[in-house]
């Protein structure tokens, strides 16, 4: 019971079990926490308000006692730290005051607590004015006398929501005077097991989080420079922003959840535009092409993932989830060149026993719905916990009502771990970043921690390493080298399939045993319909505790690391066979590689040298001879210009139809060109000889695009074909008749607009005009994969030098990439205008657009680097780039062929 008295005092009564049994919790916690008061020691969803000094009077026997501390109050308790650290915490909870009344002198009394024969009293003595106190202690005790928990919680929220409307960010805290502030919202911080409720306020330099309750003190407030870093910005579900300022840290500077969706995306918009070039931001897709290529290691394609996934090192809910590397932990020596040595990363933990699947998997056949294989998850609370409990024993007692489990179930060993997770019937955890890092501080009890004895009554000290780890150190650096092992390498795709991607979820989950209970999965519960309150906060609070999946990052199956020696530990054949590595080590070849990488890097350095205005309708096609003497081009004015680079003038001007021409590509030796044309025919135009050679009467309509490969001429048309021909180069070299052979065709739904040949010769793209990019296996003449990767016509399409990916831009302004093995789009990029044709390393795209300016693309980051005036009017229609990459040469429809040198 609750009452105001006449004046100024309190009185209260409580139950003696709720005291002692908090004395109990706060003795373990106060032997973890290196200062007295931590958030840890608040109830779940509970927030702390404010504090006041205060004396704790306690009378035992008649002899009073008098102890200066503070008195916090909190929303579900209130909570006395005494000055001396030799006195104990004391913690009474709202709902388990007896009563409660107001006196004079500023006193809080009585506590009466009768053990035994013995009674004690407690009194607090408030050291300052208590009027609002009281209305405080009034309404949150009210509020604790409800009935229902959601009619509890939705008070105390208001009780919050009304503190920080009354308060507001403090702008003498900024770092700097001359900071200008943009914008300030209320938020919670979020920290493992904590939420702290406060103002954030974003200024022209930082992110500022100022705690409505001022903890910690002195300086309580928290400050993340933006500048002169370039923070990765996370927006997380739930109303989360979370913020790198370092692209390797495993925690996040900051870590907030907004009250307001508008507030978190107003402040994440403000960084993002304002804060421009100082800023990364990636998506899943720019990362895995990063990962592909291997700019990112393993680990960090792994920690980028879970932070897309909202995973979080401030959140055990959900702490990024690692998976399980090596299965050998009994050898001396660790052999990563042998596969046994390895996990089976295709199967879920619960699946790599095959004896205990065969048990789950009887019990999910005999299941009602909603039906599930594993009861327990791979990533909860507990289960980080029990990993970081030697260098988080607080939030251990706090998870666990102050106290750690059992010493038989504590972790002990890695290789007891590892085999209770093959054989335990409700064991499938995965492992953590922390396995992955280089401080070994988990696996060591250097804080002596009295953790329990075992049955054998041995103590629980440091954690049991394998026979191959000399120490903790040693475990974490071939942890290390094991997860960026050539075999990981090889099929960690197959495991972020399960975690991340298709895998997790329908049909493709349950073919892959890797189904868990509906409560785990993002959008498993409707807790919006849950109309009864109470029902609704318990169901959250199951959520929180049993576990939760990752947001789903990919809904096709993910591509493979791009690896050396491709084929060799793999426990199966590649798929891809067509993308074995050469390992030449020809000098000279080396030697041009290195020129082209150099010229990469300077890209944006191109130069314009000349431009000629030698035609009177658009370029559509550019050829040049292996010794850059002679450029040819052509044009939809229906003819082929032969410009000389030496005289720097024009030399021969051939027609061949009184229709466009649509593309021009140089035979081999430099005999001859081919044209072709909107009249449906292929022209051979002989150099030596000056005159139209052969032509070739290919399709039903206009042909748009060809490409050349050992003899075999590719011809695309508008009659949604792709045909290819046998012709003798040697007979067109020598001026004799060529006898075509169509050896295949290809179909397709649509009008083809570009194709392009990969280096080797083997594969072919097509991109249509309905947006389709098609991909053909030049051998067996079979497709391999149908992408529908543009909203309008595609303009341009091409291989990567390695044959890994293909680039195309379309008229949808989009440049898309799509990994050749799985036929994935793996990346999108929104570009400000349409780009009409491009040359790219694989990285680095240099592309002509719709306005007649070229660009350079980083496809690693999806920014532009630079944009460089070209064309004075109307698109870039074609580009021809030399070998060493040093030379190019673009053609417009402003009718001028302009020729460009790398500026190094």
């Amino acid at each position: 019971m609750l009452e105001p008295g006449n004046s100024s005092t309190i009185s209260v009564c409580v139950s003696v079990e709720s005291i002692i049994m908090f004395l109990g919790l706060v003795t373990l916690i106060l032997c973890c926490l290196c200062s007295r008061f931590s958030l840890l020691l608040l109830d779940l969803e509970e927030y702390y308000f404010e504090q006041h000094t205060v004396h704790h009077v306690t009378t035992i026997s008649d002899k009073k006692r008098k102890i200066r501390g503070s008195l916090k109050i909190c929303s579900k308790s209130i909570i006395f730290e005494p000055e001396e650290h030799v006195e104990p915490i004391l913690k009474v909870s709202f709902c388990a005051l007896e009563s409660y009344s107001f006196g004079e002198c500023n006193v809080v009394a009585p506590y009466r607590v009768e053990r035994g024969d013995r009674t004690f009293l407690f009194y607090l003595e408030i050291l300052s004015k208590t009027e609002d106190i009281v209305q405080t202690l009034l309404q949150l005790h009210r509020a604790s006398c409800l009935d229902k928990l959601g009619d509890q919680t939705a008070m105390i929220a208001a009780n919050l929501q009304s503190r920080l409307a009354r308060t507001s960010f403090d702008k003498n805290c900024f770092q700097n005077v001359a900071e200008i502030p943009h914008m300030e919202c209320e938020a919670e911080m979020v920290t493992p097991l904590v939420t702290n409720p406060g103002h954030v306020c974003i200024t022209d330099q930082s992110l500022y989080f100022q705690p409505l309750n001022g903890y910690p003190a002195p300086s309580p407030t928290m400050c993340v420079t933006l500048h002169p870093f370039k923070p990765t910005i996370f927006i997380c579900l739930h109303q989360g922003l979370e913020v790198f300022c370092t692209e390797n840290d495993f925690c996040s500077d900051i870590y907030l959840k907004f009250y307001q969706t508008s507030d978190r995306n107003d402040l994440y918009y403000y960084i993002a535009t304002f804060l421009e070039n100082h800023m990364a931001e990636h998506t899943a897709e720019s990362y895995m092409l990063q990962w592909q290529r291997g700019h990112l290691s393993n680990y960090q394609y792994l920690m980028h993932l879970n932070n897309l996934a909202d995973r979080s090192g401030n959140d055990l809910s959900q702490y990024p989830v690692f998976p399980w590397i090596i299965a050998d932990y009994s050898s001396t020596e660790l052999d990563m060149m042998n596969p046994t040595t390895f996990r089976d990363l295709s199967k879920p933990v619960g699946a790599l026993n095959k004896e205990r699947l065969e048990r789950l998997l009887s019990r999910y056949r005999d299941m009602p719905e909603p039906r599930f294989m594993y009861g327990s998850h791979y990533s909860s609370p507990g289960y980080v916990l029990f990993y970081l409990v030697r260098v988080a024993p607080e939030h251990m007692l706090c998870l666990q009502n102050g106290r750690y489990d059992n010493a038989d179930r504590m972790f002990n060993s890695i290789g007891e771990t590892w085999k209770n997770c093959l054989e335990g019937a409700t064991d499938f955890k995965e492992l953590i970043p922390d396995f992955f890092g280089n401080d070994p501080s988990f696996l060591l009890n250097r804080q002596n921690l009295d953790l329990g004895k075992r049955q054998d009554g041995s103590s629980v000290q440091d954690v049991d390493l394998p026979p191959w780890a000399a120490d903790a150190s040693d475990f974490l650096q071939k942890s290390q080298k094991a997860l960026e092992s050539q075999y990981v390498s090889e099929h960690l795709h197959e495991w972020i399939d399960l975690v991340f991607g298709f895998k997790q979820r329908g049909s493709e989950a349950v073919a892959a045993q890797n189904v868990f209970h509906p409560l785990t999965y993002e959008g498993g519960i409707d807790c919006d319909s849950i109309e009864d309150p109470d029902q609704k906060i318990a169901m959250l609070t199951q959520i929180l505790e049993f576990g939760q999946t990752p947001t789903q990052l990919f809904t096709t199956p993910h591509p493979q690391r791009i690896t050396p020696r491709f084929q060799s530990i793999s426990r199966t054949p590649s798929f891809c066979w067509f993308f074995l590595v050469s390992t030449s080590e020809d000098s000279f070849e080396d030697l041009t590689e290195e020129s082209r990488r150099l010229a990469w890097n300077n890209i944006a350095k191109l130069k314009l040298i000349s431009s000629h205005k030698i035609h009177k309708e658009a370029v559509t096609g550019i050829a040049v001879t292996r010794s850059a003497s002679s450029v040819f081009t052509t044009s939809q004015d229906s003819t082929l210009k032969m410009f000389s680079r030496e005289s720097n003038g024009l030399q021969r001007s051939m027609s061949f139809s009184n229709m466009a021409l649509s593309s021009c590509l140089m035979l081999p030796e430099d005999k001859a060109v081919v044209c072709s044309s909107w009249d449906n025919n292929v022209y051979f135009y002989s150099i030596p000889f000056g005159r139209r050679q052969d032509t070739l009467m290919g399709h039903d309509d206009a042909i748009s695009k060809m490409c050349w490969r050992d003899n075999q001429l590719y011809t695309a048309s508008w009659d949604s074909t792709v045909k290819v021909w046998q012709c003798d180069s040697a007979d067109i070299a020598n001026n004799k008749r060529c006898q075509f052979q169509l050896l295949a065709e290809f179909e397709h739904e649509a009008g083809v607009n570009t194709i392009s040949l990969n280096p080797a010769g083997t594969l072919l793209v097509s991109g249509t005009k309905d947006g389709t990019a098609s991909i053909w296996d030049t051998s067996s003449l079979a497709q391999l994969h149908q992408v529908h990767c543009h909203s309008g016509k595609i303009h341009d399409v091409a291989f990567s030098p390695d044959s890994r990916h293909i680039l195309s831009v379309g008229e949808d302004s989009c440049l898309k990439v799509i990994d050749v093995q799985t036929g994935m789009m793996i990346s999108s990029v929104q570009a400000d205008e349409e780009q009409r044709c491009f040359c790219w390393d694989g990285n680095t795209v240099l592309s002509g657009g719709q306005s007649g300016h070229l660009q350079v693309l980083d496809l690693m980051s999806n920014k532009v680097i630079t944009r460089i005036p070209g064309h004075s009017a109307g698109a870039v229609t074609a580009m021809w780039m030399n070998e060493q990459c040093s030379t190019v040469i673009t053609g417009g429809e402003d009718k001028q062929v302009i020729f460009w040198k790398l500026d190094c």
